[in-house]
């Protein structure tokens, strides 16, 4: 039953934010984030997770020409922005189109992406998945 309170919650914050007359503050909210993070983690596998991450990072790197942070800034905001070519709400298919978008930002970059920054996305998605971090 908690389960059934929690996908319906989630229904209701997500439809929340897909009113796109309300302000962008009430739009973004923490709780919506945070819903749409749930929906993330439980929709998208691992290998997604971590690409996403490898943008974050790779985006954030100082050595990263500005050309490619604009590209995995461009996908990752695809990725939490509220429209989607494919609603995330459809069940199977929602997160697909996040996923093509991410996976050819990353194909463009890929000679951009270091080994390091890999490293440092791997361990960070282990981290949210709480697996133990590898040894080094």
């Amino acid at each position: 039953m908690k389960q059934q309170d929690q996908n319906l919650a989630t229904k209701q914050d997500q439809k929340q934010a897909h009113n796109l007359d309300a302000e962008p503050e009430k739009m973004v909210s923490e709780k919506t984030v945070f819903s749409k993070l749930r929906g993330a983690f439980s929709a998208l596998n691992r290998e997604a997770v971590y690409n996403a991450l490898l943008l974050y990072y790779t985006m954030r790197a100082p050595e990263t020409p500005a050309w490619c942070k604009s590209v995995a800034l461009g996908s990752l905001a695809y990725f939490i922005s509220l429209i989607d070519g494919i609603p995330d709400l459809t069940p199977v298919l929602g997160y697909t189109d996040d996923i093509t978008v991410m996976a050819a930002a990353i194909a463009t970059l890929s000679a951009h992406i270091t080994p390091a920054l890999k490293t440092k996305a791997r361990d960070k998605q282990k981290q949210l998945f709480q697996d133990k971090p590898p040894e080094n």
